[in-house]
This record gives structure tokens, sequence and C-alpha cells, in this order.
């Protein structure tokens, strides 16, 4: 690949990373995560 390849591949890159993030960090994902991790805890004991 090339220098401008590459600079397309790591602008794309961080654009994905920034969606994910942004994804992430909604109420919704962060409360359906904490549900998650909520329930497995209490699956243990």
């Amino acid at each position: 690949m090339t220098t401008a390849e590459y600079a397309v591949g790591t602008v794309a890159a961080v654009a994905f990373a920034a969606v994910l993030y942004k994804i992430v960090r909604s109420d919704a994902v962060a409360s359906m995560l904490t549900s998650i991790i909520h329930s497995a805890l209490h699956a243990i004991s």
C-alpha cells in the first residue's frame, strides 16, 4: 500500500472507532450492559 492508502485506512479506522465509542457511551447500551452484568452476578450467588 502507498502512503495515501495508509492515510485513508487510518481515517476510516478512526471514524469507525468514533462511531463505536458513541454507541457504547449511549444510555441505552450502558443500561443494557449494566443489566447483563447485574443478572450475571446474581446468577453466580
